[in-house]
């Protein structure tokens, strides 16, 4: 609502000059606008309802944002869950077979030989750690095996098997 300023003069008032405002010391200087004739800008209950109606969207804006976030944030933990339950399932499947495969027999007897606890007709040996390697000719090595390509010719396999090693 603007501000009246004081109830203009009536009909009869004098036409003669009249004493400035200024001049008692409490109106404005000359020179500058009188700020009475302005109107007030104050709060009125319109713009109180809008200001509170703006600050109550921004309000339920925010606080859907951060329901939103929420959300996006459960199911990205839900995915990785999921993920993490796949690849628990996947170990416990290996482990489930290594544990049949460590259940027969088989497995048994040869983990028992590890420790010398073989079959009787058995005899367990071990090789020592500093035995040096074996050579490419020993027993069970490559260039002995069925169908490797010897340098030997058979006359020579024949003679060596009849008459040992040549000197």
């Amino acid at each position: 609502m603007p501000r009246r300023t004081s109830d203009p003069p009536p009909d009869d008032a004098p036409d003669g000059p009249q004493r400035p405002p200024w001049a008692d010391g409490f109106g404005v200087s000359p020179g500058e606008p009188d700020l009475a004739a302005l109107p007030v800008v104050g709060i009125t209950r319109r713009r109180l309802a809008i200001g509170l109606g703006a600050l109550l969207a921004v309000w339920i804006v925010i606080v859907f944002a951060r329901q939103v976030s929420e959300a996006a944030a459960a199911t990205t933990r839900a995915e990785a869950m999921v993920a993490a339950n796949a690849a628990k399932r996947a170990e416990i499947d290996a482990l489930e077979g290594e544990l049949s495969r460590i259940q027969e027999p088989r497995y048994v007897l040869q983990q028992a030989r590890a420790y010398g606890l073989g079959d009787a007709k058995e005899i367990p040996f071990t090789l020592d750690h500093d035995a040096p390697p074996l050579g490419a000719n020993a027993p069970g090595s490559a260039a002995l095996r069925v169908g490797a390509q010897t340098s030997v010719s058979p006359l020579e396999s024949w003679l060596t098997l009849l008459f040992g090693p040549g000197h």
